[in-house]
Formats: C-alpha cells, structure tokens, sequence
C-alpha cells in the first residue's frame, strides 16, 4: 500500500476536541505498538531507516514536522500537522523525518513489536 493520509474523526464540543484511529476503521493493521518522538531539536533530521515488514500510522498530536518516504525510486515529502489525520507508512519505504516544531509530538502505530532485524539502516542498501 503506498503512503496514504488517513482521515481521523474529530469529536468536540465545547469541552475540546478527541480524535481516535481504530484498528479495522482507520488503522489497516493490528496495533502491536506505540511510541512518541518529542522534544527533538533543531535541525536533527529523525528515521533514516526503512522497515521489511513493519507497517505504520504517524499521527502528529502537537505541532509539525516533515515527512519524507521514499520508496527507492522517488520520494514525497508530508508536511505533518494536523491530529486529525495520519500518514499509512507500509513496509519498504525508507523514512526521514525533519524541520521538527519545539512542540512536536509525533506518535506512531506500529504492526508489530520492536525486532531490529526488521530495519534497513543503510540507504545504499535499502536501494539494492
């Protein structure tokens, strides 16, 4: 599957807004895992790695970054910005992520459980 936006509901009222990826409706895979990248500083470029297997939604909760994918033949940039949609990252495409806000939070939904012999580390590599 190639990289996707996902639209995320967003339920509000008056209290403020919630907005919710379920397995089956949003996130096309069983959620194995969680993390959150945050406080990253200025300049420092995050990912360079692609996955084997691994599938994953990237959803920015606070703040911005950018979000280059490249598959090995072209890549596309994602400006993350918004809770109310995440980014489908499928196995394959290797990953950058840049230009991080000071507020940044960026959560992931990850296929299955942490396995480093499922990252490709090295871009020359991951092209062959």
């Amino acid at each position: 599957m190639i990289p996707t936006w996902i639209e995320l509901p967003s339920l509000g009222d008056e209290r403020g807004q919630l907005s919710v990826a379920e397995v089956g409706n949003h996130a096309p895979f069983d959620i194995r895992r969680v993390y959150w990248i945050y406080e990253t500083e200025e300049g420092v470029v995050r990912g360079k790695h692609a996955h084997v297997e691994l599938e994953q939604l990237a959803v920015v909760v606070a703040g911005s970054c950018k979000m280059r994918l490249d598959d090995g033949n072209s890549s596309v940039e994602f400006t993350m910005d918004s809770p109310r949609r995440a980014l489908y990252i499928g196995p394959g495409m290797w990953r950058e992520m840049s230009e991080f806000s000071s507020d940044c939070v960026l959560l992931v939904l990850a296929s299955e459980v942490y396995q480093e012999s499922d990252y490709i580390r090295d871009y020359e590599k991951f092209t062959k």
